[in-house]
């Protein structure tokens, strides 16, 4: 697979793929254009690293019902919508759909050129995220059923002694299994235990 992040670029119209494309290109951005949303999701680069940049108006599968498509099947990648005039109510329906931004035409190549490196910078930073969490939740897995009653309780606040009388077991058995999630997890303190659980929530951390 490509890991280069990369624009992809949809529009049935060749000029405006040629137009854009060679902006983006000479902007260092790797750029793969596609005349359809069809194309583009035949072609199975969604997962890949970067960003979509396409129309809101195209024949068959429009815009919106390509973004609608990708989030149902789990993609993240950050959207980018070029419109018209009569199309910023469309547009506004994609970015309340969670789209990027939208850009009215004519647009200043400058303009488009800024939102694609900070889209890539996002999907960046969305995918650093999640490998994180794949980590974590790698981790997470080590657990036992009795490790996870006492991660539960030791990140809820409770003492050694409330949680052994809770669970019904000795002290020094929670300390062993606390000392034990806290190998697993490779967490240092209670904080990072807390950060940890944001993390598998999808939490922004700072």
């Amino acid at each position: 697979m490509n890991d280069t992040p990369t624009v992809f670029l949809i529009d049935d119209d060749q000029a405006v793929r040629d137009a854009v494309g060679l902006l983006l290109q000479t902007g260092g951005l790797a750029v793969e254009t596609f005349a359809n949303a069809t194309g583009f999701l035949e072609a199975g680069v969604a997962r890949r690293p970067g960003c979509l940049v396409l129309d809101v108006r195209m024949p068959g599968i429009s815009g919106l019902d390509l973004q609608k498509k990708l989030r149902t099947q789990g993609h993240r990648i950050p959207v980018i919508f070029m419109t018209g005039h009569g199309d910023v109510p469309m547009a506004i329906r994609a970015m309340k759909a969670g789209a990027f931004d939208f850009i009215e035409k004519p647009f200043q190549g400058q303009t488009l050129l800024a939102r694609v490196h900070e889209a890539l910078a996002l999907d960046a930073r969305q995918r650093c995220r999640q490998a994180r969490r794949d980590e974590v939740m790698a981790r997470m897995a080590l657990l036992s059923p009795r490790e996870r009653e006492v991660l539960e309780r030791v990140t809820d606040g409770q003492y050694n002694k409330v949680i052994a009388a809770d669970l019904g077991i000795s002290l020094s058995t929670v300390e062993i299994h606390r000392k034990r999630v806290m190998e697993k997890l490779q967490a240092e303190s209670l904080s990072d235990l807390i950060r940890i659980l944001a993390l598998l929530n999808d939490e922004e951390l700072s």
